[in-house]
């Protein structure tokens, strides 16, 4: 069975937002099947920066990009989530 690696964009809610307790909150939100498959930072205007969060899951599973999403949304730093990319990966 193979697995699928997810990108999103994630927003913060401002420049002052914390990008390591953030990737600390992405980490504790994720389902047991779902792990972090790698972080990345873009900046995007004027000193703001955004996430970028590759997440590993099972191809097999179902719903579970909407599930993430909710998920990341709930998080009080963020303030938008982008879907960007998604691929399987052999490893």
């Amino acid at each position: 069975m193979g697995s699928v690696v997810v990108s999103y964009k994630l927003f913060p809610i401002d420049i002052t937002v914390d990008f390591n307790e953030l990737r600390k909150k992405i980490e504790g939100c994720l389902p047991e099947f779902a792990s972090i498959y790698g972080f990345g930072e873009e900046p995007i205007a004027f000193g703001l920066n955004v996430l970028i969060a590759h997440i590993k899951i099972p191809e097999d599973k179902s719903g579970v990009l909407d599930e993430l999403e909710k998920k990341f949304e709930e998080i009080s730093e963020i303030s938008q989530v982008q879907p960007v990319m998604v691929r399987r990966t052999s490893r």
